[in-house]
C-alpha cells in the first residue's frame, strides 16, 4: 500500500515529520516497507537563461548563458549547450548541475565538452525528470517562477511516498483515510473530519436493475446513479501526480476519479458509459463458456462461479474484479453510470485467483471493505465526478443493501494485562478503542464495545487487546524470563518424536539416503495403495496428479528410485519418516517409517562384485533385505524383539508370497514389507528388482516407566554358550517362525536365541513336506548343565515344536 505524504496529510492534522511517521506506523503494527523521500529532486534548480547563441559547431545546438541565483556557481551565470528547440532567451526552466543523477536518462552528469564547447549542466525536459513522456522541449515555468530555489518544490516533485507491508487482516487501512485514522489514534495528530458531499440531483436513473443471484450473499448490496452531460477530458495535475507517485497511469479524469477512491477511502468503484449500455443491468452468475473482453484487453472465459454484472449484450463487468472495454469511457463518454456495490470475499478471492487477475479492487474486497460507506462512497464519487467533469447528477438506485448489523463484544479490561503483561489503566484502554472508531458502553471492569463496520478483523476480546496493545505501544511490553516448568533432566521431546529421530538414524546407519516426497499424489496412485477417500481429495490442488493426500509413502519413493534410475542410478535406497493419512481427522494422521531398496543396494553394498556369485556378479535385493530394514527400525525404537512375530500375507501392492507383516500380539500391526506385486509397479509405471517396507511408528506401545533413568547392571554368565542343531520335518505351509517361537517357549531363562540355517524339499520327505533346520542357543545361568540336563531341555524342545506345529524330529 503507498501513499504520499500530502496525501495523507488531507485526512490527518499533524506537524511530525516523516521520520517520525514512520516510525509510529511501524510501531502500530502497519510496517514500513520502503520510503522514497525525493531526495533525487532535490539538486535540480529554477534558472533563467539570459542568452542563447547559435553552436559555433553545430546547427541544431545553442550556447545558453543560465543564471540559476547566488547560491549557484556564486551567482555567476553558467554556460550549457542545449539541442532543444524551445531553448530561448528568457525562458525560465529547471537545471541539473554537474554531478547530478537525471532520473529520466539514468546518467550523472559531469562538466561536458560538446563539439568543442563546455557544457556545465543541462537544462532538463518534463521526461529526463520523469514528470511525463514528453521530451520536445525543455520545461518552460512562468515568468513569475523564483529562479534559484528548488525546482522540486515549486513543481510538487517533493512529496514523499510511503509504502507500508499491510497484513491481510487491516482491509480497513487499504485506504489512505484508515492509515490517518490509526496515526491520529495513536497520538500523532488529529482524524480530520471529512465533510459529506453535497450537490443537487435532477430526476432519477432511467437504467433499471436487478440483483438475480440464488445467494444473495454474493451481492449484498448493489449502488447505481445517472450522471448526464459529462467532459472526460485528463484529470487535473494534482490527481495525476499522486496516482503516478503510487504507481498508477493517469487515464481520463472518470477513471482517475475511480483509482483515486480506490485509495484514498478504500472504496473500489466502477463507471459505465451509459450509451454503451443497452437495456437495463442485471448482477447474476455468469453461464458456463459466456466471455468478456476485460479493460485489460484480455478475454476471461467464465463460468458459473463467476458474478458479472450483465446487460441485453452480455457481460459488462467482472463483478469486483475488473470492467469490461464494451461499456469503458472515453474521451466521447457524454452520461456515466456510477457503480458502487458490495462483493462476498471468499467470491471475489476465488473467481480472481482463477481467472488470473489481479487488480486493487479484488486485493480490497477479498479482504473485506466498509459495507456502511457503500451509498457514502457513491456519493462522493459523484461529488468529485460533478467537480471535475460537470454534468447532472440523477437519484441514486440503491438494491438488495442492508444497514450492517454491528458486532458487540463484551470485554474486561483486566483481559490487556493478562494477554500482554501491560499495565494499562482503564481509562486509557477505553480512550484508545474509542479513537479507533470502537463504541465503548457501560462503566467499570467491563463494558460492551461495539465493533465499527470498518473492522472485520475484529471479532472477540484477544482482537480488543490486540488494539489497545498496538497502540499503547507493543515496546513498552517488558521481557522477561520463562518460569522453570520442569527440572533441567526432565524429557523434553515426546516419544513419538524420539522414535522418528531414532529411526531416520538407525535406516540411515544401514546405508540409506533420506528422501523428502510430496504429501500428495494422484488418484490412482492413491487407490492403489488403499486410499482414495473423497475426503482426502484436495480442494485447490497444485497440478492434476497431486489431487490427494497420500495413504501410504511407497508411491512416492518408487517413483522417485524409477527416476534416479532413468538418470543411471539403478542402485538406489532411500527411506522417508513422514506422515501418512487414512481419514481426515487427527487420529487418520499417521506417522510411518518406510524406505525401499532397488537394483542390488543391500546392505553390504551395491554393484557387481567379483565375490558375488549370482549370475550378472551383483545380487538383487529381495524380501529379505525389506525385512531386516523394517526390524532394524523396530529394535531401534525400543522395542522387545522377543514379542515381535512375523505373519504371512501383506497389503495387496506387495507380492503375495514374498512378503509379510510384522505384529506384536494378535492385534498390534506394527509394519509390513515385501517385494512389490508386478501389477503394482506397471501401474506406477516403475521396473526394477525393488523391495520396502512400512513401520507404523505410532503404532508402537509406551515404553514402561522406570523408577530410575540409571542403566541396569551388566549380567554376564561365567558358564559356556553351548548350541544344539535341530531339523524338522513339517508341512510345507508351516511357517519357520512358528518353529523358532516353538523352540524359544521351551525354556526361556536357558534358550538364548534361535536361528534357521537351513530349508530343504525333496521326495525323500513326501509330498506338501519341507525340513526347517533351527540353532539353538544355550545359557547356562548358575550351574554347568549335565548331559542329562540336555537331554531333558532337548526332549522339551522336540515336544514343543510337535505340539506347535506337528513337526517331527527328523531322522
Amino acid at each position: 500500500m503507498k501513499f504520499t505524504l500530502s496525501w495523507l496529510k488531507d485526512h490527518l492534522e499533524t506537524d511530525a515529520t516523516l521520520t517520525e511517521i514512520c516510525e509510529r506506523l511501524t510501531a502500530i503494527g502497519l510496517e514500513v516497507e520502503d520510503v522514497d523521500d525525493k531526495a533525487a529532486y532535490k539538486p535540480f534548480v529554477i534558472a533563467k537563461v539570459l542568452s542563447a547563441e547559435p553552436h559555433p559547431q553545430a546547427d541544431r545546438l545553442k550556447v545558453l548563458m543560465v543564471d540559476a541565483g547566488p547560491q549557484v556557481n556564486g551567482g555567476k551565470p553558467l554556460q550549457v549547450v542545449c539541442g532543444a528547440p524551445n531553448a530561448r532567451a528568457g525562458l525560465i526552466g529547471a537545471l541539473a548541475q554537474p554531478g547530478t543523477y537525471v532520473p529520466g536518462i539514468d546518467v550523472t552528469l559531469s562538466v561536458g565538452n560538446i563539439r568543442g564547447v563546455e557544457s556545465h549542466g543541462m537544462m532538463c525536459s518534463e521526461k529526463e525528470l520523469d514528470m511525463s513522456d514528453s521530451h520536445d522541449g525543455i520545461i518552460d515555468l512562468p515568468e513569475d517562477a523564483p529562479v534559484g530555489t528548488a525546482f522540486a518544490s515549486y513543481a510538487g516533485l517533493d512529496d514523499p511516498v510511503i509504502e507500508i507491508n499491510l497484513t491481510p487482516n487491516r482491509p480497513d487501512c487499504t485506504s489512505i483515510h484508515g492509515i490517518a485514522r490509526d496515526l491520529a489514534a495513536s497520538g500523532l495528530g488529529t482524524l480530520k473530519p471529512q465533510p459529506k458531499p453535497a450537490f443537487e440531483t435532477q430526476g432519477e436513473t432511467s437504467i433499471g436493475l436487478t440483483i438475480d443471484l440464488d445467494d444473495p450473499r454474493l451481492c449484498p448490496g448493489f449502488g447505481l446513479r445517472l450522471v448526464r452531460g459529462v467532459k472526460n477530458g485528463s484529470s487535473p495535475a494534482w490527481m495525476q501526480a499522486r496516482l503516478k507517485a503510487i504507481g498508477l497511469r493517469p487515464i481520463n479524469a472518470l477513471v482517475d476519479i475511480t483509482n483515486y477512491m480506490t485509495f484514498d477511502r478504500g472504496r473500489p468503484m466502477h463507471v459505465f458509459d451509459a450509451a454503451k449500455v443497452k437495456g437495463n443491468l442485471t448482477v447474476r452468475r455468469a453461464k458456463d463458456g459466456e466471455t468478456v473482453l476485460a479493460l485489460d484487453q484480455r478475454q476471461y472465459k467464465l463460468g458459473p462461479s463467476n458474478v458479472v454484472i450483465a446487460d441485453d449484450n452480455g457481460v459488462e463487468s467482472i463483478g469486483g474484479i475488473m470492467g469490461g472495454e464494451h461499456s469503458g469511457c472515453d474521451e466521447n463518454t457524454v452520461d456515466v453510470l456510477i457503480e458502487s456495490a458490495l462483493w462476498d470475499p471468499i467470491n471475489i478471492a476465488k473467481s480472481g485467483r482463477a481467472l488470473g487477475i489481479i487488480t486493487d479492487a479484488r486485493y480490497r474486497f477479498e479482504r473485506g471493505i466498509d459495507p456502511d460507506y457503500m451509498v457514502p462512497g457513491l456519493d462522493r464519487t459523484t461529488e468529485l465526478v460533478l467537480e471535475l467533469c460537470g454534468g447532472t447528477a440523477a437519484e441514486a438506485k440503491v438494491v438488495g443493501y442492508k444497514p450492517h448489523p454491528p458486532k458487540r463484544v463484551d470485554f474486561p479490561f483486566a483481559e490487556v494485562r493478562r494477554l500482554t503483561g501491560l499495565e494499562v489503566s482503564t481509562e486509557e484502554s477505553r480512550h484508545i478503542l474509542t479513537r479507533l472508531g470502537f463504541a465503548v458502553e457501560g462503566e467499570g471492569e467491563r463494558v460492551s464495545v461495539t465493533v465499527p463496520s470498518w473492522r472485520p478483523d475484529v471479532d472477540g476480546k484477544a482482537d480488543l487487546v490486540e488494539e489497545v496493545m498496538r497502540i499503547h505501544g507493543v515496546d513498552q511490553i517488558k521481557p522477561e524470563p520463562i518460569d522453570k516448568l520442569s527440572s533441567v533432566n526432565a524429557k523434553i521431546l515426546t516419544t513419538l518424536q524420539v522414535r522418528t529421530r531414532t529411526a531416520k538414524r538407525a535406516l540411515a546407519s544401514r546405508g540409506m539416503l533420506e528422501a523428502v516426497t510430496w504429501s500428495f499424489i494422484s488418484e490412482d496412485q492413491a487407490r492403489l495403495f488403499g486410499g482414495g477417500s473423497p475426503s482426502l481429495k484436495l480442494a485447490n490442488p497444485i497440478a492434476a496428479d497431486m489431487s490427494d493426500m497420500r495413504p501410504s509413502l511407497l508411491p512416492g519413493l518408487l517413483t522417485a528410485a524409477q527416476r534416479n534410475a532413468d538418470k543411471g542410478f539403478g542402485d538406489v535406497a532411500i527411506f522417508e519418516v513422514s506422515g501418512i493419512y487414512e481419514a481426515d481427522t487427527p487420529e487418520g494422521q499417521r506417522r510411518v517409517a518406510g524406505g525401499i531398496r532397488r537394483g542390488t543396494a543391500s546392505i553390504n553394498g551395491s554393484g557387481r562384485l567379483w565375490s558375488n556369485t549370482a549370475k550378472g556378479g551383483g545380487k538383487s535385493v529381495d524380501v529379505f533385505d525389506a525385512k531386516a530394514d523394517a526390524l532394524a527400525v523396530i529394535e531401534a525404537c525400543g522395542l522387545p524383539m522377543a514379542n515381535v512375530q512375523i505373519e504371512k500375507g501383506a497389503p495387496g501392492w506387495y507380492h503375495p508370497g514374498r512378503s509379510g507383516t510384522i505384529k506384536m500380539g494378535p492385534k498390534v500391526v506394527l509394519g509390513s514389507f515385501g517385494e512389490f506385486h508386478p501389477k503394482t509397479l506397471g501401474a506406477l509405471d516403475v521396473s526394477g528388482a525393488l523391495c520396502g517396507f512400512e513401520v507404523f511408528l505410532d503404532a508402537m506401545p509406551e515404553p514402561k516407566k522406570k523408577a530410575t533413568r540409571t542403566k541396569p547392571p551388566l549380567e554376564l554368565s561365567a558358564f559356556q554358550v553351548v548350541k544344539r542343531d535341530f531339523a524338522f520335518v513339517v508341512a510345507s505351509e508351516v511357517e519357520a517362525g512358528a518353529i523358532v517361537k516353538a523352540a524359544t517357549s521351551a525354556d526361556r531363562k536357558l534358550i538364548s536365541g534361535v536361528n534357521v540355517f537351513d530349508v530343504f524339499e525333496g521326495a525323500s520327505l513326501g509330498e506338501a513336506r519341507k525340513s526347517v533346520a533351527i540353532e539353538v542357543l544355550i545359557q547356562p545361568v548358575d550351574k554347568t548343565l549335565t548331559d542329562e540336563d540336555f537331554e531333558a531341555l532337548t526332549a522339551k524342545i522336540v515336544a514343543n515344536v510337535e505340539k506347535t506345529t506337528g513337526g517331527v524330529l527328523r531322522a
